[in-house]
Formats: C-alpha cells, sequence, structure tokens
C-alpha cells in the first residue's frame, strides 16, 4: 500500500515536468520559426501548390538573406541539376566548396555535388578531375561508379579496366564480365584497323577474366577468318556451345560461310542442323532453310520449317513456312498465301527484335552494350518472341 501511495503522490509531478518540457518545446520551435525569413513559408506554400518555379525562387531570397543554410544550398543545386539547369548547380555547389567555414564533411559533399552537375552539363573532363578527389573519402564506390560511366563515353578501356578493378576491391562484387567486354572493345578497335596481332592478347585476356565470355569467341573467329584460317575460325565458334548455346544464333551465318569457302558445305549444314535439333533457334533455323533452299530445292526447305513448327510454334516460324509454302505455289494459290503473309509478317515485326532484360529497350540488331541503360550483355541472343515461348 505504501508504493501505491508514492504513485499517487509522484503522478501529478510527473504531469507538471512534462508540461513544463512541452512548453519549452513549443517556444524553441515557435522562437526557430520566427527567425526563419518569411521567403521560406511562402516557398512551402509554393510547393505544397504545386508552383516548383516560384517556390525555387523564393527559396533563392532565403538563401541570400540567411547564407548559413547549407542544407537549403544543396536542395537548391540538386533541383537545379535535375530540372537540366546545370549553370545554376554549379554556381551553388561552387559557392559551398569554396567556404572556408564549411566543414571537411561538408565540403565532400559539395565536391560530390559538383561532379555530378559537370557530368550532367557534359564537362567530363572535370568531372573526373573532381570525382578523383573523392576516392578514400564516403563517396568513394559512387564517385568509381560515375568515373566507369565517364571512361565508358569515351572508350577510355584501359581506365575503364582500372576502375572496374578499383570498384571489385571496394564492393566486393565481381564485375568481371564488364572487363572482359572492355577487352573486346579493345580487341574490336584492333581489328577494325587491321591489327590483328595487337588485338589477339586483348582476347586472350577478356576469357582469363570470364571464361564465359562468348563475345570474345566470336571475335577470335572473325579474327581468324580475316587471317584466312578457317578451321580455327569455325573451333572458335564451335566453343560457344560450351559457353552459352543460345549464343550460337549469333555465329549460325559465320559457321557456314566458312564451311563454304572449305568446299565443305555440307559438313556445315549437317552441323548446324544437329545445333538446331539441340537449340531450337529462329536465326539457325533461317540459315539452315536457305541452305536447304539452295543446295536441295523448295521442298525440303518446307518440310523443314514444318518440322519445326511443330516442335515449337511461333508467329515468326509461320511467317517463314508461309515463306517455303510460296516458293512451290501454285500460281491460283500464290496471291492468296502472300496476303496472309504480309499481315503476319507485319504483326511479327515487334516479335522479331531483340530486348534488353535490364530496361526493355528493343532493337532489331544484337547490342553487347544496351545503348539505352549502358548495362552489359543484358540482350537475350533470342528473339523476344522465342524468349517469351514455353520452348
Amino acid at each position: 500500500m505504501e508504493i501505491e501511495y508514492w504513485w499517487l503522490l509522484a503522478l501529478p509531478l510527473f504531469f507538471a515536468l512534462g508540461w513544463l518540457a512541452a512548453r519549452i518545446d513549443i517556444k524553441h520551435l515557435v522562437s526557430e520559426s520566427r527567425a526563419l525569413p518569411r521567403s521560406y513559408f511562402k516557398g512551402l506554400n509554393f510547393l505544397l501548390n504545386e508552383q516548383p518555379d516560384k517556390a525555387i525562387e523564393a527559396f533563392i531570397e532565403v538563401v541570400k538573406v540567411e547564407p548559413q543554410t547549407i542544407e537549403l544550398h544543396f536542395a537548391l543545386g540538386s533541383l537545379f541539376r535535375r530540372r537540366g539547369e546545370t549553370e545554376r548547380a554549379i554556381r551553388m555547389h561552387q559557392n559551398l566548396v569554396e567556404r572556408a567555414d564549411l566543414p571537411q564533411s561538408q565540403k565532400l559533399d559539395a565536391l560530390f555535388e559538383l561532379a555530378q552537375d559537370y557530368l550532367k552539363a557534359g564537362l567530363l573532363d572535370r568531372a573526373e578531375e573532381l570525382f578523383a578527389k573523392l576516392q578514400g573519402s564516403a563517396h568513394e564506390e559512387a564517385a568509381l561508379k560515375y568515373l566507369l560511366e565517364i571512361y565508358e563515353q569515351e572508350k577510355d578501356w584501359q581506365k575503364a579496366i582500372d576502375i572496374a578493378q578499383q570498384l571489385e576491391t571496394v564492393t566486393g562484387q565481381s564485375h568481371q564480365k564488364e572487363i572482359a567486354n572492355f577487352y573486346c572493345e579493345m580487341a574490336s578497335r584492333e581489328i577494325m584497323e587491321s591489327r590483328p596481332d595487337a588485338a589477339r592478347p586483348h582476347l586472350e585476356r577478356a576469357l582469363a577474366h570470364h571464361r564465359l565470355c562468348v563475345r570474345a569467341n566470336v571475335l577470335l573467329g572473325d579474327l581468324e577468318m580475316a587471317l584466312h584460317r578457317l578451321d580455327a575460325a569455325i573451333d572458335a565458334w564451335k566453343r560457344i556451345e560450351t559457353q552459352n548455346p543460345d549464343y550460337l544464333a549469333l555465329v549460325a551465318e559465320r559457321l557456314i560461310g566458312a564451311y563454304k569457302q572449305q568446299g565443305k558445305a555440307q559438313e556445315g549444314l549437317n552441323l548446324l542442323r544437329g545445333l538446331l535439333g539441340k537449340y531450337p533457334s529462329l536465326d539457325v533455323l533461317n540459315v539452315v532453310f536457305t541452305c536447304i533452299l539452295e543446295e536441295q530445292g523448295a521442298e525440303p526447305a518446307y518440310q523443314l520449317v514444318r518440322d519445326e513448327m511443330r516442335r515449337s510454334p511461333t508467329l515468326l516460324g509461320l511467317d517463314k513456312l508461309l515463306e517455303a509454302q510460296l516458293l512451290d505455289a501454285p500460281v491460283q494459290r500464290r496471291q492468296d498465301l502472300e496476303l496472309v503473309k504480309n499481315l503476319v509478317h507485319q504483326h511479327t515485326r515487334t516479335l522479331a527484335m531483340f530486348k534488353c532484360d535490364n530496361c526493355g529497350f528493343r532493337a532489331r540488331q544484337y547490342y553487347w552494350h544496351c545503348p539505352a541503360c549502358g548495362e552489359w550483355e543484358t540482350y537475350s541472343p533470342r528473339r523476344a518472341e522465342e524468349k517469351n515461348s514455353p520452348v
């Protein structure tokens, strides 16, 4: 009972202390709000009324009156950059960087924001310089990612490799796929400039970093073909089956071309028919269909497409089947078949495109580097309809 009496006496005391604390907080809040310029509240009101332009002008007035409002400087600078007003963003963040009274942590924050402003404005050399200064800071990981983006834009692949390796150390995440593609880019440049001996080491390094780099074997085959080493080219392209058989569609035409140059067209056709049996693909089917049409005539070509349609029915396959039927159709039926084929072909134009798995961007040609989102090897080598097919 003594404890209960004690609590009865203490409750009013606790209530009084709580009321006093609340009054102190309210007084503090009111005094702070009175200290803020009227432009601050005008800006908030404009934001609530969805008038961002007027809100920005009001907040700029606050910054002029109260230069100590650091967070508002940062917020305005970021807002300017998002709106594409890079010059205003640069001025805002440059003023922060030059302030002598700014703590080191906030100065680094301002430097990071300024580097992004330069990047958005297309001033890559200035952005690169500032991002490089941020290595070893709290912004190191983000700065390295931006540097990687810059070097990819500039096609400075050796620097991109160095940054990707630093990112692996900082984040603990693998960038071997990207590094392999950077080596492939270097090799492609050497091949285009007719320097095969300089290209080969880059491709070997690509495979050393990422043994499943299909692109390296595609380019190795191209390299060997340029040197008229047909057997070596065929071997390089055949190795793709052990890496990812879906990518055989990208080299099917190259393979049959190499066999034809050797005078072994039938051997190449047998190889592709075997691959088509194991790994159904519309692109491989197109190559095999053309070869059979040339070597054996319309009827065997039609039978090939018909069998493939039964095994893997798709609208793209139907388009090819109608094409095969037209080759040997009676004159009185040809007009009707052409009408049906044209209707099907118009509908399949979007289905025959390649699609990026990361951003969904569609393209008629295959890309190793997505032109929309900038990711590497996000395109499936299978057409959009094939990829969604249950087979």
